[in-house]
């Protein structure tokens, strides 16, 4: 019988590439023959950072490459994400659709079987209909965000958006303003159901873009999430309700590394995805230095940017909090200054001498389940988040983008381990927040219920919900070959 043959497509943003990649590696090890792809710029980038033999692949695990579409000179404007976007969604499907013709035409690789990209590429669904190839949609943000997503377009029609105007954006109509008839959340400010509220535009492009991106998500034969049933049951009920093939197979972060564990290979024992930055492992000897539960950890992510004020508010509510700390400072982090770590404030790498690690990128995951750190100062992106909740960490949250409004809601009022900062960030605030979630030990006893609720998720018995989901998945996979 041929062997069941998944063809990945992430959209090429690190908080794409990287659920991604493990949900692929997942897959290949349950023997799904995998073709990863990459944009070329993505492609260099990992080669340059990781090293060639990062996409050389494995038997039945290829990588590929198709460009992106993006014009040199918008590579390094200050909307990237969204020029990414729309070059990728005009510009891919073409050569997506030449290499799908490619790899059937290939005698040593077997025939396509599904197509499986992720959110902000639902032109690939467009391409696997021409090519009768079925799909499944790998929604990289939690069910609450695709929940709330799918609403954008009510919102618009109720009245709720545009705002009337730039007012709306600082005088509280924002947080004031409740949404209460979302299924399956709860009661939620208009500003925690997204950042593309955010505008007086009636055509603003980048709320068009994640309408037609969130509704075209259903019209795969499939969703999976990276989530567990537990943390977000509600919703999940909900969103069942209307889509009933969903998948949820999270924390994948869990999954690979049970699955490891259960084949005996500590081969990848980062757990990871393809870094599009040098990443530095040597913050993991120095958090072998450190006491117990003693440490914060702070990192922004791939997308976010600060403001060098943002930034020194940040580092020196860092240093008040009386904490050692690991601190995460991206090349571009403050876009237009010097390169990485040399933004920081002379006086302030004085002031902290010898309680502080300072980095320009990291195995998060990893750091995250090092037993020195005690909490994480955190954007609240979904990989994020999801890491956290794994790792048993409490959070404090600066969400500015996307989802990250909405996974900040849930880590601080649904779930009870975060705390959120204001968006005019300040160093007591920073000082404050820091102090409370190092020493509560009630959000250290909800953190630590919900990391032993993530592991429930992925193991096989008990409650498995995550491993069984994952086993369906493969078995959906193999039925298409076998019918």
């Amino acid at each position: 019988m041929a062997r069941p043959h998944a063809v990945v497509v992430p959209h090429p943003s690190s908080g794409n590439i990287n659920p991604a990649l493990q949900l692929a590696k997942l897959l290949h090890r349950h023997g799904i023959y995998i073709t990863f792809v990459n944009t070329e710029e993505n492609h260099r980038r990992v080669q340059a950072t990781e090293g060639a033999a990062a996409v050389l692949g494995r038997d039945g695990f290829r990588f590929e490459a198709i460009p992106d579409g993006v014009v040199e000179a918008d590579r390094h404007t200050g909307n990237y994400d969204l020029a990414l976007s729309m070059a990728t969604s005009t510009h891919c499907a073409a050569p997506l659709r030449e290499l799908l013709r490619r790899l059937n035409a290939t005698p040593s690789v077997p025939p396509v079987t599904c197509l499986l990209p992720t959110a902000l590429m639902s032109f690939a669904l467009g391409v696997a209909r021409e090519l009768d190839i079925p799909t499944m949609v790998l929604w990289g943000c939690s069910a609450a965000a695709l929940m709330g997503q799918m609403r954008l377009r009510e919102l618009k029609e109720r009245g709720y958006l545009p705002l009337k105007d730039k007012s709306c954006l600082a005088n509280g109509h924002l947080e004031k303003t409740v949404i209460d008839w979302i299924p399956g959340m709860p009661p939620t400010s208009l500003g925690d159901i997204s950042s593309f509220v955010r505008t007086t535009d009636p055509d603003d492009v980048s709320l068009r873009f994640n309408i037609v991106e969130a509704e075209g998500c259903t019209k795969a034969g499939a969703l999976i999430i990276n989530t567990f049933d537990d943390l977000e049951a509600d919703v999940l009920d909900a969103l069942r309700a209307e889509y009933p093939r969903i998948y949820t197979i999270g924390p994948l972060g869990n999954q690979l590394r049970d699955d490891n564990a259960a084949a005996k290979d500590d081969s990848d024992s980062t757990n990871g995805g393809l870094s599009l930055w040098k990443q530095d492992t040597e913050c993991l000897a120095w958090l072998d230095t450190q006491e117990k539960s003693s440490v914060v950890y702070a990192n922004f992510g791939s997308l976010t940017f600060l403001t060098a004020d943002q930034l020194a508010e940040f580092a020196w509510g860092l240093a008040a909090s009386g904490h050692p700390f690991l601190w995460s400072i991206r090349d571009n982090l403050v876009p237009g200054a010097s390169a990485g770590l040399t933004v920081l404030p002379p006086e302030f790498v004085a002031a902290t001498a010898g309680r502080c690690c300072l980095t320009t990128w990291c195995p998060q995951e990893q750091v995250l389940r090092h037993p020195a750190v005690g909490c994480f100062v955190t954007h609240n992106g979904w990989n994020s988040t999801c890491q956290s909740v794994a790792a048993g960490v409490p959070m404090v949250c600066w969400p500015g983008f996307a989802d990250q409004y909405t996974n900040c809601k849930y880590a601080c009022e649904v779930w009870g381990m975060g705390l959120r900062l204001d968006d005019d960030v300040r160093r007591e605030q920073v000082a404050e927040h820091v102090s409370q979630a190092m020493r509560s030990g009630e959000m250290r006893r909800s953190a630590a219920a919900w990391k032993a609720k993530a592991e429930d998720a992925t193991a096989p018995g008990g409650d498995g919900s995550s491993y069984e989901s994952l086993q369906s998945m493969v078995t959906a996979l193999g039925s298409v070959v076998s019918s």
